[in-house]
């Protein structure tokens, strides 16, 4: 059984996000979406927040589960039996990074390997930084998140009262 894992923050969850979970999980047989805990970034949710908000998004996924992580990637990979790393690439800028990091982690580990799958064209200028400055702003953010997120989003960000 091939399993995967699709690393990040998810803070938030977008549309880009679960576009690359859906693909990955039409190719490997299990893929792990491994949500980083990392004490010196300052998410806006909570891991548990993050990881609730990716379960309710992943209904009907079967083979897609939800885990936690801190430390390094690669060493993740390791702990949950992945022999591949799903990265998401939006522009050639997020490739330059990414393939400088999977080039580190088979430097560290040479049985994974780093996969990467660029995202659908319609979520190409997603990020979760933009998706919470247009929040923060009152902007109308319900096409690039799942529904379930847009709530909770506004309300963190000061905006319970703005448009959806």
């Amino acid at each position: 059984m091939t399993v995967a894992i699709y690393p990040g923050s998810f803070d938030p969850l977008t549309h880009g996000h679960l576009d690359v979970v859906r693909r990955a999980a039409d190719i490997f047989e299990r893929v792990v979406i491994a949500v980083l805990e990392n004490p010196q970034k300052r998410p806006l949710f909570t891991t548990r927040e993050r990881v609730s908000m990716i379960q309710e998004s992943l209904l009907g996924l079967d083979r897609v589960e939800v885990a936690t992580y801190g430390g390094l990637t690669i060493d993740a990979a390791r702990e949950f039996g992945a022999k591949v790393i799903v990265r998401g690439l939006r522009a050639v800028s997020d490739f330059e990074s990414e393939f400088q990091m999977a080039l580190m982690n088979r430097r560290l580990h040479p049985e994974v390997t780093t996969v990467f799958i660029p995202t659908s064209l319609r979520y190409l200028f997603l990020s979760s930084s933009l998706i919470k400055e247009l929040s923060a702003f009152g902007g109308d953010i319900s096409e690039f998140v799942p529904a379930h997120v847009v709530e909770p989003l506004k309300q963190r960000l000061g905006q319970p009262g703005g448009r959806t």
